[in-house]
């Protein structure tokens, strides 16, 4: 049943529940027993105490947001016997997705939380643990310009860890601070590849003598918005360093995982989640995109708790 309700809407599950085995079951036990057994794997702990040696020599992590759809359906104070549909609240709220593999590997290790910051960075590092980081590894971050990716990454990495910004993320930036060229395609192709050369500084100055009045809002203001983007990441454009040593400068693995990882099942038509309860499908889903599936079955005291 948790197989079904891991994969499939609960009224799905339930339907396929009949079809494979026979054996009708309401909706709402499907989902009841599929929540139990995800809070139950919830409860399983990170690993955030990196081991001194056997590890790989290079771990490649990635972490992204999405966006899940949140119901809050909460009584007001002293409104015991009020209808909670009255104050039933929707709104969306990030879910990170974090992922790490051994440089070479096809395999990735997933980790997800509802949480703030400080918890997708516990579950960057458990990902990277996971993959095979030990003190002597080597960290390779890539991901989009959110502050709080590089808060983290310099956090629970240290030394260790190196962030680049996804390449394809800059070049959102660049294009439309070219436009503002007379030679717009030549402008953005000469800036790219300087930008892939390392060279943000004559990038920087290519585009400055572009930069739109101050009294310009910045939704109308691409050159302006391009520098000060480049200028508040120093250190984030090492894409030569990064192509010398066959490491990735885009962020692609994060971006496709969310769509099977999370998407496919938190972000269903219709689907409106408890927080809490989103955040036990995470556990869940990261749990079978880890092949854990049998280990989670296999564990007495983790599964008897659902």
């Amino acid at each position: 049943m948790t197989d079904f309700g891991a994969d499939e809407s609960f009224a799905k599950a339930a339907t396929k529940m009949e079809e494979h085995y026979g054996i009708i079951v309401p909706d709402s036990a499907m989902r009841t027993i599929t929540e139990k057994h995800a809070a139950a794997i919830k409860t399983i702990p990170l690993k955030t105490n990196t081991p001194l040696g056997n590890g790989k020599d290079c771990i490649i992590a990635e972490t992204d947001g999405t966006m899940i759809p949140i119901v809050d359906c909460g009584k007001k104070p002293g409104k015991t016997n009020e209808d909670n549909r009255k104050n039933r609240k929707t709104f969306w709220k990030e879910g990170r997705l974090c992922l790490a593999y051994s440089q070479g590997s096809m395999s990735p290790f997933y980790s997800a939380t509802m949480g703030h910051p400080e918890e997708a960075g516990d579950h960057l590092l458990h990902t990277a643990i996971n993959a095979g980081l030990d003190g002597n590894s080597l960290v390779h971050c890539v991901g989009d310009g959110a502050k709080w990716i590089a808060n983290q990454v310099e956090r629970v990495f240290d030394k260790q860890g190196a962030y680049l910004i996804d390449f394809f993320h800059l070049c959102e930036y660049l294009a439309p601070a070219a436009e503002n060229s007379a030679a717009e395609t030549k402008a953005y192709t000469e800036s790219k590849a300087m930008a892939k050369n390392g060279n943000l500084s004559e990038v920087v100055e290519q585009l400055r003598p572009n930069t739109e009045p101050a009294e310009i809002e910045d939704q109308n203001a691409p050159v302006r918005k391009c520098i000060r983007y480049i200028d508040n990441r120093p250190g984030q454009f090492e894409y030569p360093n990064a192509i010398k040593n066959d490491l990735p400068i885009g962020s692609g693995r994060i971006e496709s995982a969310h769509r099977y990882v999370i998407q496919a099942r938190l972000k269903l038509t219709g689907a409106w989640w408890r927080r809490d309860i989103a955040d036990n499908m995470l556990a869940l889903r990261t749990l079978r995109a880890n092949n854990m599936w049998e280990e989670y079955w296999a564990d007495d005291l983790i599964r008897q708790a659902a």
